[in-house]
């Protein structure tokens, strides 16, 4: 299974008329069925606090700053911060994520199928059991 990974993308324009950032194709890990993105979080509000059986997610800052806490079910914790809108974080299946919102941070989050309630684990617990039984 793939772990939790940056991914950068490439950035046209300049500095006097701003940059398109491009991510298509061959670039993603998956093939997009849903985008959505998350603003207004207070700072103060951890995020997030949840896992996917089989959603696959790639999450952008798209403005500001977002700090991820990514367990993945060899129950091994991985940090990333995410400031430029070039870079995204890659997030495999089963992988418990808590997410802190700098202010003004907006995530855009691209996933590789439509929204699914069945797909969520939300009780850490029932996460942790999960990943052990595997």
């Amino acid at each position: 299974m793939p772990l939790p990974h940056l991914l950068d993308f490439p950035a046209t324009g300049s500095a006097e008329l701003g940059h398109l950032i491009i991510a298509e194709g061959g670039q993603l890990p998956f093939t997009v069925q849903r985008v959505y993105w998350t603003a207004g979080v207070p700072t103060t509000k951890v995020a997030g606090n949840h896992a996917h059986h089989e959603l696959e997610q790639l999450i952008v800052a798209v403005h500001g700053t977002i700090e991820l806490l990514v367990e993945t079910p060899d129950r091994q914790r991985h940090s990333f911060r995410l400031d430029q809108p070039t870079q995204g974080l890659y997030v495999p299946p089963l992988c418990w994520r808590e997410i802190r919102f700098g202010p003004g941070a907006v995530l855009m989050c691209l996933a590789s199928q439509q929204y699914d309630e069945a797909d969520y684990i939300r009780n850490y617990d029932d996460f942790a059991r999960l990943v052990s039984e595997k």
